[in-house]
């Protein structure tokens, strides 16, 4: 499942996609871990905070949420 993290948006928070589809607005590591779950990713966790290669993180640097 490809996982995209997208730029931080104006206002702050990050877009969250799985295969394109849209997840929701993330503004933290909780929040994309607990759209991923939603989503049917059992190991969402691992996913987020280690260093997996099927989470692109867009834009910015991994962790990051503030407004740009």
């Amino acid at each position: 499942m490809k996982v995209a993290v997208h730029r931080p948006a104006p206002g702050g928070g990050r877009s969250v996609t799985v295969a394109d589809v849209p997840l929701g607005l993330a503004h933290s590591d909780a929040d994309v871990i607990e759209f991923l779950r939603r989503a049917g990713l059992e190991n969402a966790e691992d996913l987020v905070l280690g260093d997996s290669p099927d989470i692109e993180w867009r834009g910015a640097p991994a962790h990051e949420y503030g407004a740009i």
